[in-house]
């Protein structure tokens, strides 16, 4: 089954969009009152610093999923359940955010909780990168002007994701705060660090299509 991508990716962006809002609605109020409440908005530190990590990640997902799609000019089957789970796990990092702010201090359950956090983004990448080995297998779903020779070649920097957060899942069993931070200088990098996919040179695409016509 193939159709136009333009409703896939406004549900996407509508669930991505969703999702960023409830990290936020996951910072209570304190209850403290009068000058105390200096001492309650200092307490929840540690939500705050997930909230930002975990923002910075789904955005940089959001990116990589916008750029994704604006290449394409259909969709099949398969893609539409690949992405469906691609969703499915971005809808749980609130929940992986909340879990790790809760315990992020507590000497007992820190490192539990970061391991749970880590090892979801192994889960997201490797979902990710499911979906983008679909795209690239045959070519079929992009563009004309896409490479897809150049866009399979990229498969490996989209994949860099499932090694570096293993690597993060082994920290979490020394530190959770560096374990946030690790996140946050991965976010980082992927965000300064977008991988462009490749278009045909005009002429390259001009004499194809003159071949194609002989």
């Amino acid at each position: 089954m193939e159709s136009e991508t333009g409703r896939i990716e406004a549900f996407s962006d509508g669930v991505f969009a969703i999702v960023i809002t409830i990290l936020v609605l996951e910072i209570k109020v304190p209850h403290e009152k009068g000058t105390e409440l200096w001492h309650g908005l200092w307490e929840q530190w540690p939500h705050y610093a997930a909230y930002v990590v975990s923002f910075l990640i789904i955005g940089v997902m959001w990116v990589n999923h916008h750029t994704i799609f604006v290449h394409l000019s259909r969709v099949d089957r398969p893609l539409l359940f690949l992405n469906l789970l691609v969703l499915m796990v971005v809808s749980v990092i609130p929940w992986t955010t909340s879990v790790l702010a809760e315990n992020l201090t507590d000497p007992d359950s820190a490192n539990i909780a970061a391991i749970l956090y880590s090892s979801w983004t192994v889960v997201y990448a490797l979902a990710f990168l499911s979906l983008w080995w679909h795209v690239t297998r045959v070519g079929h779903l992009f563009h004309d002007k896409v490479d897809k020779d150049g866009a399979r070649a990229t498969r490996l920097r989209f994949g860099l994701g499932a090694i570096a957060y293993p690597c993060t899942v082994v920290l979490s069993l020394f530190s959770a705060p560096l374990t946030l931070v690790a996140h946050f200088l991965i976010a980082i990098y992927y965000a300064a660090n977008q991988i462009p996919i490749p278009l045909v040179i005009e002429e390259e695409r001009l004499a194809s299509e003159s071949d194609l016509r002989k």
